[in-house]
C-alpha cells in the first residue's frame, strides 16, 4: 500500500506565495510521475502540474510562470507565487507508483490540502 501526504496549505493573501509538499511512503519500487491537481467547490478536479521521474514537467496554462513543480526521491513540491483568489481550492497530490518490480504502475491520490487566497 502507498500513502501520499500533502503539507503546506493554508490561508494567504492575493499576491502571496505558498509551497506545497507531498511525501509518498509505503511499498514503493518506483515512481513514474507525480503531480498536483486542484478542485474548487462545485468544480471538477483539474491538473495543475505534473513531473516525471526524468524531470519532464507539464503545467496547466493558467499556472505557467506562477507555479513551479519539482521533485526529489518520493517527494513532489509545488511552489506557488503570485497567488490569486481564483487559485482557492483543495490541492491533491497524485502519483503513479509501482509497488514491486513485477507489478504495474498504479495511481494514488493524497487526501488534499486546502489553499485559500484572500483578496
Amino acid at each position: 500500500q502507498v500513502q501520499l501526504v500533502e503539507s503546506g496549505g493554508g490561508l494567504v493573501q492575493a499576491g502571496g506565495s505558498l509551497r506545497l509538499s507531498c511525501a509518498a511512503s509505503g511499498s514503493i519500487f518506483s515512481i513514474n510521475a507525480m503531480g498536483w491537481y486542484r478542485q474548487a467547490p462545485g468544480k471538477q478536479r483539474d491538473m495543475v502540474a505534473t513531473i516525471t521521474s526524468d524531470g519532464l514537467t507539464n503545467y496547466a496554462d493558467s499556472m505557467k510562470g506562477r507555479f513551479t513543480i519539482s521533485n526529489a526521491k518520493n517527494m513532489v513540491y509545488l511552489q506557488m507565487n503570485s497567488l490569486k483568489p481564483e487559485d482557492t481550492a483543495v490541492y491533491y497530490c497524485n502519483a503513479d507508483v509501482k509497488e514491486h518490480f513485477y507489478t504495474y504502475y498504479r495511481n494514488y491520490w493524497g487526501q488534499g490540502t486546502q489553499i485559500t487566497v484572500s483578496s
